[in-house]
């Protein structure tokens, strides 16, 4: 991936938007990179009404739902390891396309935390998400433990 944006759930929309283009009229495209979404959205209302569909510009799609928590509460969703797999079988699935979209809600908590795991997990430095924002520490720690795991797994040939 050439780049990672971390967007909330509006300018996600917006950013899908800049690929369509009229029938035959392909030049009307603001853009034409090609994309992956991992779309992370509340449980308490079960989602944002919408979900993100493959196109042609947008080749796959993972919607997560948990909520924006460090560590459990009553009625919500705590983002778990399973999730996390999810998340790094995703990037790896899509590592040779242009863009990784990541958004939740605001786009300030639970995807900063997962644009600035991926990005360090791919090898580009992951410091902005922290220095500008605030990452929820439970979804990047998570992501964090279950790569290493992952990696030592492979390492010793299991």
């Amino acid at each position: 991936m050439k780049q990672i944006l971390l967007k909330s759930v509006y300018d996600a929309f917006e950013y899908v938007m800049d690929h369509y283009y009229p029938f035959g009229l392909e030049e009307l495209a603001q853009r034409n990179d090609t994309y992956a979404v991992i779309s992370i959205q509340d449980t308490h209302t079960e989602g944002f009404g919408f979900r993100f569909a493959e196109s042609q510009s947008c080749r796959d799609v993972l919607t997560l739902y948990f909520d924006d928590i460090e560590q459990p509460v009553e009625g919500a969703v705590l983002f778990d390891e399973i999730m996390a797999e999810e998340i790094l079988s995703f990037v790896k699935r899509n590592r040779n396309l242009d863009t990784l979209l990541v958004h939740c809600y605001g786009g300030e908590s639970r995807s900063r935390a997962v644009a600035a795991f991926v990005s360090q997990m791919l090898g580009m430095d992951g410091k902005q998400y922290f220095e500008t924002g605030n990452p929820n520490l439970h979804v990047y720690r998570t992501l964090r433990e279950v790569y290493l795991k992952e990696k030592a797994r492979n390492q010793s040939g299991q």
